[in-house]
């Protein structure tokens, strides 16, 4: 899968901007501040239907605007595709892929898989439980229709059971119809609990000799699935949760608690692991990912580094750039000393200014 280009219109701070990428590396450089991770950002948009960072439709719209429009150019396994995405203040979003509008952004799963990496996931070991399932869910979500649906089920029943509580005491009649949602809970957690399961065990088949190559052969490691409450056990956990949920007037047992532990020779390095451990466990993490799209869809993903580079030392660096030689990667940075002393091939170098970008090569 290869992005030819990309076009915006009154995206963040980019006016209008087309531009073509390379199908290898391509640098994006300039000082902080002037737009890179914005554009990289517009490429996850597109393949994602969210930003990365969380942001709400409303936020990426450039200052004094009410719309922005985003089309992104690609070609998978020789058959082209155009998604355009229009973004609105006070409207949902909408979404065409070749000219055909999609009722569901979910439709757009699949179409092309994207690995963001930056300087923020190198902490995603150390962060809380929710960086973590952030990450389960956004790869998933890129990979598997069923986790999608199952996924914007359960947070759609989670956030109705939830107005439930609150709402309870001033109308405790409606305790009964607490069942409702918590037959529907069950059945989408499970689901989820089970997707999550296949996927961390997919990865552990893959991180443990990448893990090695980064420690010197050093140290092992293996990633543990930390469910809240277990397949079995989720229907029973969450009824025997309900006077705490009803004091808390929230749900506290389900999916939305998971989390994924990381041991090295069974020391946990969420809580006992150097920063170092920490960084390399979390890079190591972000290769096995591109492996598993790799050995999923039989393709590469698409690589977004967003000024990764300079929070790694040479020889992280190095294993980085030596894992993507073949994948298409977009690469923002200050500037381009780190390219030319690694001798890394650079297909397509772009400078972005105040968002305006221009190509050097």
């Amino acid at each position: 899968m290869i992005i030819e280009s990309i076009e915006l219109k009154n995206y963040r701070n980019y006016d209008t901007l087309h531009i073509q990428f390379s199908p290898g590396t391509n640098i994006l450089y300039g000082n902080n501040a002037q737009g890179k991770t914005n554009l990289l950002e517009a490429v996850y948009v597109c393949c994602a239907s969210k930003s990365h960072r969380g942001s709400k439709d409303r936020e990426l719209i450039r200052f004094h605007e009410e719309e922005s429009h985003i089309k992104l150019n690609l070609c998978r396994e020789n058959v082209p595709y155009r998604i355009d995405m229009h973004l609105k203040k006070n409207k949902a979003k909408g979404i065409a892929i070749n000219g055909i509008p999609i009722r569901r952004a979910s439709e757009l799963f699949g179409i092309v898989n994207v690995v963001f990496f930056s300087p923020e996931d190198l902490n995603l070991i150390k962060n809380g439980p929710s960086e973590r399932r952030k990450f389960i869910d956004l790869e998933l979500c890129q990979l598997n229709k069923l986790y999608v649906h199952s996924l914007v089920s359960y947070n759609r029943i989670l956030m109705q059971r939830n107005r439930l509580l609150k709402d309870l005491v001033f109308k405790p009649e409606y305790e009964e119809t607490l069942d409702i949602w918590d037959v529907q809970l069950v059945q989408y957690g499970k689901e989820i609990i089970n997707c999550r399961k296949t996927f961390i065990s997919q990865l552990n088949e893959i991180i443990g000799e990448i893990h090695r190559k980064l420690s010197g052969d050093k140290e092992n490691i293996r990633i543990i699935y930390d469910p809240c409450a277990s397949l079995d056990n989720l229907e029973k956990e969450i009824g025997r949760s309900r006077l705490s949920d009803k004091k808390q007037k929230t749900t506290l047992v389900g999916p939305h608690r998971d989390d994924i532990g990381f041991y090295i020779d069974d020391i946990d390095i969420r809580k006992f692991g150097s920063q170092g451990q920490q960084r390399t466990a979390a890079l190591s993490l972000k290769l096995a990912e591109i492996e598993l799209v790799k050995k999923i869809v039989k393709d590469y993903p698409i690589l977004l580094l967003d000024d990764v580079l300079s929070e790694l030392d040479g020889e992280r660096q190095n294993h980085l750039l030596s894992a993507i030689s073949k994948i298409q990667t977009m690469i923002t940075c200050t500037g381009l000393e780190d390219f030319v002393s690694n001798r890394f091939p650079i297909d397509r170098i772009f400078k972005v200014v105040n968002g305006k970008v221009t190509q050097e090569n």
